[in-house]
């Protein structure tokens, strides 16, 4: 009975009129949505969503839970592993996670997992109120989160749960890390859903510093020797961009991606009752094909601009989410594959005028498995454009690296860590973005998480 129902479409905001606001895209299942897809779910006895999820959430108990109209039921079994759901049910890549391993999606649709979490979570927010404070006995130990992205909230939420006293110290002004600054108010509302998840950790007990930038104003060195904290976990994310060295990335116009959404979403750039200043640009040129990159170029059509995605490979080989690409093709974002950027060109007073680029061809595969690009000889045209914004992944800041003796990093710059977060440095540990590069919402939550449980056996194994 259950894969008889089709699908339940979620509802979304028109295409022509979103691409010129900053309101989220997709409004998400009301209750009747939720529970008639809920009873999709097969209830499989081995269920291969769990073990596609890297935090494990209990699925099959979840949705049971929902399917039987019991949202608090729902989200006690979502809270046991994720302290992230309303987050993590808009920007995880479902489709090759859990929804991926849906037995429903052989034949037909998977069932819709991530706006079935995005339900739950936003119903446990909007009855956050009503939740008792919860009773944790305390174990008199100290933790430090350097960081308060993704991976430190994963890790702060479980320590908090088990009795340590948790304080996370964030570089910027705002709580969330690269939730805040770096995924759009359209795709993930910062005061409605992000600024609300903290405010669960802050009922566990967990504590908050804001524009203490670890390595300068204060040290691992000092937290570990000084301030008396039993461990240190690093979850401070990979927001030192890289460029291509191409003719013309100094030229006033060119932008990394991190510094473009920056402006726009942690410093209210779209809004005209900030001052916060943002290109104005005409017409703007994205280099890459991920997430960030969709981000970018939605961003700048959304503040005016003729907005162009340039990759080097083919559509099939976009890292991008299948979802994020689609709304960009609705939105009207032209898509140029098999592109390749060489030059940028610009104009006799220092500004972007036009990217020079090459047609590509692809070859064999490379190590990712993914074919690789091949420039096609004397294909060299040009694209009009006022600015260019390169998102072609970023790699971690060195600053904690070389402020903390004994801490290792790979030729990436990513810190040094084995599968459970312990860095070469004893009592650090670290997870995520820092330690993996630029990747997932949902991997840096896993990577949190298993620190969390790494640093529990630590400071009992000193005891």
């Amino acid at each position: 009975m259950a894969n008889r129902i089709p699908r339940v479409p979620v509802r979304e905001q028109d295409p022509k009129v979103r691409a010129t606001n900053f309101e989220e895209v997709c409004y998400g299942y009301d209750r009747e949505e939720a529970l008639t897809e809920a009873s999709r779910c097969l209830n499989c006895r081995n269920p291969r969503c769990v073990g596609a999820c890297p935090v494990h959430v209990d699925i099959l108990g979840f949705i049971h839970a929902l399917a039987e109209g019991d949202e608090a039921g729902a989200a006690a079994v979502i809270s046991r592993d994720s302290s992230l759901p309303s987050v993590c049910g808009r920007v995880c890549p479902q489709e090759s996670q859990c929804e991926g391993s849906c037995v429903l999606g052989i034949k037909g649709e998977p069932v819709a997992i991530g706006k079935l979490e995005r339900y739950v979570g936003d119903w446990k927010i909007a009855n956050a109120g009503s939740e008792p404070v919860p009773e944790i006995q305390k174990n008199g130990r100290k933790v430090a989160i350097v960081g308060s992205g993704p991976a430190g909230l994963a890790c702060a939420s479980d320590l908090a749960k088990w009795g340590y006293e948790v304080k996370v110290f964030e570089a910027l002004h705002k709580l969330g890390g690269v939730l805040v600054y770096g995924i759009p108010e359209f795709r993930l509302p910062k005061d409605m859903i992000v600024e609300k998840e903290i405010e669960s950790l802050k009922r566990l007990g967990v504590e908050f510093e804001t524009d203490v930038i670890v390595g300068r104003t204060t040290t691992i060195d000092h937290l570990l020797d000084e301030e008396g904290y039993d461990a240190v976990f690093v979850g401070s994310g990979a927001g030192l961009p890289r460029f291509m060295g191409i003719e013309g990335e100094n030229l006033n116009g060119v932008f990394s991606a991190n510094e473009y959404l920056t402006r726009a979403n942690l410093m209210h750039g779209y809004d005209d009752c900030y001052d916060t200043p943002v290109f104005e640009a005409r017409k703007v040129v994205v280099v890459g094909g991920g997430n960030v990159a969709m981000d970018a170029v939605r961003t700048a059509q959304r503040l005016g601009a003729e907005s162009v995605i340039v990759y080097r490979r083919s559509e099939a080989e976009l890292p991008a989410r299948r979802e994020e690409v689609h709304h960009a093709k609705e939105e009207g974002i032209e898509f140029r594959m098999l592109t390749n950027p060489v030059r940028v060109l610009g104009d006799e007073q220092g500004w972007v005028r036009g990217l020079e680029c090459v047609e590509m061809e692809l070859g064999e595969p490379d190590e990712s498995g993914r074919r690789s690009p091949v420039e096609k000889k004397g294909s060299n045209f040009e694209i009009e454009c006022d600015a260019v914004i390169m998102a072609l992944g970023t790699s971690p800041n060195p600053l904690i690296k070389s402020t903390t003796k004994g801490l290792d990093t790979n030729r990436r710059g990513c810190l040094v860590a084995d599968e459970d977060g312990r860095t070469t440095r004893q009592g650090v540990f670290a997870g995520g973005d820092a330690v993996t590069g630029a990747a997932t919402v949902i991997l840096a939550m896993g990577a949190g998480r298993k620190a969390a449980r790494a640093i529990d056996e630590y400071v009992k194994s000193k005891s």
